[in-house]
């Protein structure tokens, strides 16, 4: 068979007798025809431009928005409501009043006010108007630096790296430069800069304007030193840069792009012209204070020192010791924003010096080749993608899509925002919505809730408690109950105690907010995995595995250590929050649910249970899920639950759609886990001996903690024989919300707790991590721990597969020499094999029903148990009935997953769902091809439209349901074997990096991967889910962090808070390769379940971080063994590459001078 290459760029890449080609035939789509581009409508522009400007109010419910029209208006107004904010791009107010409580009774916004949109060059500078928008003032600054000398135009220049970086594209489109001047956050990429460049802000109040610098509105003083409130900022001057003067601008954040800063700076220093001796010096540092600072104190002491090691030193210790943060202070990270306070200004140093030497290479010799690159950021690039897959046999018929890469069937709605999910259910008449009230304890007693003052709020409806609730509230699928409403007490914080139906998404919240629970807290309150050991607090059964005799094997082995890795939690940040519209139909009890779930069987149970009705009175739909990850199951069934019960006391239809800060509070997601190990090992390399323990962070209730404990026990051989082991695994019972199925469900975990002992035996041994994987790798037929078989044929397939294309030899000595010739930035590269068992477990969890209507037009309705989450299972079922009925794919249609249709089916889980809906599909359709065989024969040369008419008149049924059974799979724990797996896909990838070791910052250059998945039933939708599986392992290894306070609240509770990876975050070459030539006899055409395995290969990055961070440590020789937790985020990286720097944070009295 071809192997086709797909490369997602405009060039095409050849390579031996493979044919090339895209992830699409551009024959497909119209040719564009920019005149025919909607366009917008020139009469209203006309009205625009003619109509009489007049002052606007807009008056809600509690509040009243103004829009003035001039200047002395909005004086005016301002003077009379001196507290009302001003709003442009609501960028500030906006967060402020919807999640910091923060509520405004008048707004004004003067963003038609001519004066505050001004641009004015000037003989010294630009002059812009406060409500001018971010992008606005990038495009002015990107012009000036185009026309003016350079060296009038270094601080537009650091003011324009700051605008790139700071939020977003929608963001600066709307946000203004005044408002981020004015609300003086800490935070702000641009205030350190523009108060450090001498910037000053032209101020008006009614019958006043004035001047003054900007950096005096983060002074200390009062009076004239601050803005008063009823001035308004009205423009910005920046002043053009003068002859002898730098300025730089820094940043560090959790992600590179659209990321709130850790830290940032903003720095200027001129010098008496001709020399280096400092004439003037300003530095600002913002995310070290409640606002931007100024370090002053060491400004004013370093007039007259020259710009030399002796001033850097003397310069690093006093901005030390005038900015830095205290221990106890607020936010965390105190150490490392401490270290990148002094980073930043060594890395101006070393700017500045180097500019110097353009003045005078002899005087100033600029700083050493090794440390130059330290000084260019990392810049995001389009990613450059190739894909390599195995193509359809040339036999097979062009009709048959099975194995061709097709589009995702409501690819084209994702993208243009027609994919109905449900919010987007139009409105039924007489609807509710609801808005839960949560615990905000711990661990505590309820002694009384009050709702009176929440009942009084405008459009409330009702009050849902667990009286409420007709039958079951409290759900006992194990020892604890898993609750729709707190009754007595709370477990967690953010468990459900009682909910509030309005007829507003916003009264309801506005109600909710006005219930008053009273508590009595209750000890302990255990929050986590050590907590948990202590309080020997764990869901049972605890579980082990054990093979061998692992106490003689240690007595025989060269060498033993220990360690320990903690990997954190991981939200499942689905793009569509947790959803349910319930409408009660009004007799018979019924009640039709529409739920963003993974598994509608279990959402009707439950609902039923909870309402005391059969199974038959409630109807549960859903068309498309907007990701789940393993997070829409239990969770999605109690929260149906709560939606249903008010639907049922109210009798009217209610919609519950959990904002985001809400769905990470009350649900929960990937366990944290701490693995404990003790290893034993011969001098060359092999593994002889392995005494582990997992722990996991199983929340407040049981949800499917064991089952991950189990599962991450199972699995956590990954790619290695081990003959000698001893593993056990605990599920830890704590006052978080129950974390729960996450893609990979432990083995995430596990996996990399055993390659990080992997990595440490390379240490001990002097050996290379891949040598130590390769001699330990499976290579033959062999058991695995639980007496399994295991053929590993094509795991060394991937491995040798993925060391030749990567060119992983030769790219290691180009990182070594790289390494050799940078200090400040290192080179990381490291290659992972993986062995991914696909299994339930359980025969029952993976049987499968489809039901295919034929219409007498011709065309097929498919219905099927699966869920469509985003991965593609309806494109794949369509492909399966087309090649089974021997029709287009377009004859075919899927409406919805629903229990009316397909009763019983099992959740869409663990990379099941194309297996095992494939075999139920593929089964109907032969049911009725067997139906339709004598007609077919009696006319072969008639088309499938004559065939079912003469079928329908023949009264021939063209219904019929298919059915799958299931996998034969089980695990007896008693004696610690059994067949818990049917097959399993292999894996390898290769990922490059380069840190900044001043920073911690990283890029992720290059990543290859190849993957055993057998026949592909459709390519494009597989890659897909190994490139979106990967991305979001590098999120889970190297940068999502859940923060809870020590009373259990989630800090981290939206994307400003919590980042996942985004594009600068994707490796700037990413290749993936399907392994060719490999079969699964066990499932659906031989091809092999794909959207899980993917996310553990996201560990070659945090092991190429490691590479490189060894790197540092064995050039300033550190030897010690050092740990590395995940994330590996920018914090930990910069703490492992010590220096002076990290030294003065330690108050370390022998840390040396600092040093060019």
């Amino acid at each position: 068979m071809p192997v086709k290459l797909f490369v997602r760029s405009l060039f095409v890449v050849k390579v031996k007798q493979v044919i090339s080609t895209r992830l699409f035939s551009p024959d497909e789509f119209q040719p564009l025809d920019p005149t025919q581009e909607l366009i917008f409508p020139p009469e209203l522009m006309r009205m625009a431009e003619n109509q009489p400007k007049r002052t606007l109010f807009f008056h809600g419910e509690r509040m009243t928005w103004i829009s003035p029209v001039n200047l002395d208006e909005l004086l005016d107004l301002k003077a009379a409501h001196p507290k009302a904010p001003l709003v442009v791009g609501n960028t500030s107010v906006g967060p402020q009043m919807k999640f910091g409580g923060m509520f405004h009774p008048i707004v004004f916004s003067p963003a038609r006010i001519p004066d505050l949109n001004v641009v004015e060059c000037t003989g010294d500078g630009l002059t812009l108007g406060a409500a001018c928008s971010l992008s606005l003032v990038k495009d002015i600054l990107r012009n000036a630096i185009s026309k003016l000398p350079e060296e009038k135009t270094k601080i537009f220049y650091a003011v324009l790296k700051q605008l790139r970086t700071l939020g977003g594209e929608q963001i600066r489109n709307v946000a203004s430069l005044g408002g981020n001047v004015v609300s003086r956050k800490s935070t702000s990429d641009l205030n350190p800069i523009l108060a450090a460049s001498n910037c000053m802000l032209n101020l008006a109040s009614r019958g006043r304007k004035r001047q003054i610098p900007l950096s005096d509105i983060f002074a200390d003083g009062v009076g004239n030193n601050t803005i008063m409130p009823e001035e308004i900022l009205v423009s910005v001057h920046i002043p053009h840069s003068r002859k002898g003067e730098y300025i730089s601008a820094f940043r560090q954040a959790p992600r590179r792009e659209n990321a709130v800063p850790i830290a940032n700076a903003g720095m200027r220093v001129l010098f008496e012209e001709g020399t280096d001796k400092i004439k003037d010096l300003s530095i600002f540092y913002g995310g070290a204070a409640s606002t931007t600072v100024g370090a002053k104190q060491t400004c004013w002491t370093l007039i007259g020192r020259h710009w030399n090691e002796q001033m850097l030193d003397e310069a690093s210790r006093l901005i030390l010791k005038e900015i830095a943060l205290p221990r106890s202070a607020c936010g965390g990270k105190v150490e490392y924003k401490n270290t990148l306070i002094v980073s930043f200004f060594y890395r101006f140093f070393l700017e500045v010096l180097q500019s110097l030497k353009t003045m005078d290479s002899c005087l100033y010799p600029g700083i050493p080749m090794e440390y130059g690159s330290v000084l260019q950021d990392f810049q995001t690039k389009m990613p450059q993608s190739i894909q390599i897959y195995q193509d359809v046999d040339q036999s097979q018929s062009p009709q048959d899509p099975v194995g061709r890469p097709i589009m995702h069937q409501s690819g084209i709605k994702h993208a243009t925002g027609e994919a109905v999910y449900i919010d987007d259910l139009p409105s039924v008449d007489g609807e509710l919505f609801l808005a839960v009230v949560t615990s905000s304890r711990a661990h505590a007693k309820i002694m009384s809730v009050d709702t009176s003052e929440a009942l009084k709020g405008p459009g409330v409806f009702d009050i849902i408690t667990a009286d409420d609730v007709p039958a079951t509230n409290e759900f006992h699928y194990s020892s604890d109950p898993e609750i729709i409403f707190a009754r007595n007490k709370v477990i967690c914080v953010g468990q459900i105690v009682c909910a509030v139906v309005a007829d507003s998404d916003v009264h309801a919240k506005q109600a909710a907010a006005k219930v008053k629970i009273k508590y009595e807290v209750l000890e302990p309150v255990i929050l986590t995995i050590e907590e948990a050991i202590k309080h020997n607090s764990f869901f049972e059964p605890k579980r082990k595995l054990e093979q061998g005799n692992v106490d003689q094997a240690f007595e025989t082995v060269d060498g033993i250590f220990e360690g320990e890795v903690h990997i954190g939690g991981q939200e499942h940040f689905y793009m569509e929050t947790q959803s349910v519209l319930a409408i009660p139909r009004g007799e018979d009890k019924e009640m039709d649910l529409f739920v963003s779930t993974q598994h509608p069987a279990f959402i009707q149970e439950m609902v039923a249970a909870s309402l005391g009705v059969p199974a038959n009175r409630i109807m549960c739909h859903v068309k498309r899920v907007g990701g789940a990850f393993g997070g829409k199951i239990l969770k999605a069934g109690l929260l149906a639950s709560v939606a249903a019960v008010a639907a049922n006391k109210t009798n009217r239809a209610v919609r519950l759609i959990l904002s985001r800060g809400d769905d990470m509070l009350i649900t929960g997601g990937r366990h944290p886990f701490i693995g404990k190990y003790k290893v034993g090992f011969m001098n060359d390399g092999r593994i002889r001996a392995v005494d582990a323990k997992y722990y996991i962070n199983g929340g407040c209730t049981p949800d499917e903690s064991v089952l991950v404990a189990e599962v991450s026990l199972l699995k956590m051989d990954n790619a290695y024989k081990i003959p000698n082991l001893r593993c056990w695994a605990y599920a830890c019972k704590t006052n978080l919300p129950s974390n729960t199925a996450f893609r990979g469900f432990g083995f995430p975990q596990s996996a990399l707790v055993t390659e990080t002992w992997i990595t440490d035996i390379a240490d001990k041994t002097g050996l290379s991590p891949e040598k130590i994987r390769e001699i330990n790798m499976y290579k033959e037929d062999e058991q695995m721990p639980f007496k399994q078989k295991l053929d590993p044929q094509n795991l060394v397939r991937c491995w040798n597969e993925c060391m030749e294309k990567s060119a992983y030899h030769s790219r290691k000595t180009a990182v070594k020499e790289f390494n050799k010739q940078n200090y400040w930035k290192k080179k990381g590269i490291a290659i992972v094999p993986m062995k991914f068992p696909f299994g339930l477990g359980t025969r029952y969890l993976s049987q499968a029903a489809a039901l295919v209507h034929i219409y007498t037009d011709g065309s097929v309705l498919l219905t099927h148990g699966g869920i469509e989450l985003g991965q593609g299972i309806h494109t794949k079922m369509i492909q399966v009935a087309s090649r089974e009925l021997n029709i287009p794919m377009s004859y075919i249609h899927f409406r919805e997953t629903s229990t009316t249709t397909v009763p019983n089916a099992c959740a869409s889980v663990g990379s099941a769902g194309t297996d095992v809906n494939g075999m139920a599909v593929k089964d109907a359709c032969q049911t009725l091809m067997k139906r339709l065989q004598p007609i077919i024969n009696k006319n072969p040369k008639g088309n499938w439209n004559d065939w079912i008419k003469e079928a329908f008149e023949q009264s021939v049924s063209l219904s019929a349901t298919g059915y799958f059974r299931g996998y034969n799979e089980n695990m007896d724990w008693e004696k610690g074997e059994g067949q818990p797996f049917t097959y399993f896909l292999y894996g390898a990838a290769c990922s490059e990096v380069e840190i900044n070791c001043l920073t911690g910052d990283h890029k992720n250059l290059q990543t290859d991967i190849v993957m055993d998945i057998g026949c592909s039933i459709n390519p494009a939708v597989d890659i897909g889910q190994i490139e979106g599986a990967f991305v979001q392992g590098i999120g889970l290894y190297t940068m999502e962090e859940l923060k809870y306070s020590p009373e259990g609240v989630l800090y981290t509770r939206g994307p400003d808070q919590y980042k996942i990876p985004a594009l600068c975050d994707i490796p700037e070459r990413f290749r993936v390769s399907l392994l060719s030539s490999s079969q699964n006899p066990y499932a659906i055409y031989a091809s092999k379940g794909i959207g899980e395995a993917g996310l553990f290969l996201g560990c070659s990055v945090f092991f190429a971080l490691r590479d490189a961070v060894t790197s540092v440590r064995n050039e300033r020789g550190l030897k010690k063994t050092f740990a590395m937790n995940s994330p590996l985020t920018a914090e930990q990286i910069r703490a492992a590459c010590a220096d002076d720097f990290t030294k003065m944070m330690t108050n370390d009295e022998s840390a040396s001078s600092i040093s060019v």
